[in-house]
C-alpha cells in the first residue's frame, strides 16, 4: 500500500482497493502519477461540503488523455488517519470553504 505525503506534510494512505476504484475510470489510468503531485502541490483545497472529515485536492493537469482538466483527490482525515476515498477528473472544483490556495 501506497504512502503519500500533503503539501502539509501529512502521510495519506493510498490502500490496493481504492487504488482499483481509481484506475477502473479509463482516464484515471495514465494519471496516476497526478494523484501524488496534486496532493503534495495542489492549487487549491477544499472542505467538503457534507463532511467535514473530507478534503479535496485540486490541481490542474493541461496534457490529460481527455484535454485541459483539474485533478481531484479526495481525502478523508481523522486524528489518527488519512486516506485517499478516490480521485478523478473534472472541469471545475466544487464550491465550499477553501482552506488553501497557491498564491498566483
Amino acid at each position: 500500500m501506497p504512502f503519500l505525503v500533503d503539501f502539509e506534510g501529512t502521510v495519506v494512505r493510498l490502500t490496493d482497493e481504492r487504488l482499483r476504484h481509481i484506475v477502473f475510470h479509463p482516464e484515471m489510468a495514465t494519471m496516476l502519477h497526478s494523484v501524488g503531485e496534486t496532493l503534495l502541490d495542489p492549487d487549491t483545497v477544499v472542505l467538503s461540503s457534507t463532511d467535514p472529515t473530507v478534503r479535496l485536492y485540486y490541481k490542474r493537469y493541461h496534457e490529460t488523455g481527455v484535454g485541459d482538466k483539474l485533478v481531484c483527490v479526495v481525502v478523508k482525515l481523522s486524528l489518527e488517519d488519512a486516506f485517499v476515498l478516490t480521485a478523478y477528473l473534472t472541469d471545475k472544483a466544487k464550491r465550499g470553504q477553501v482552506l488553501w490556495q497557491r498564491n498566483t
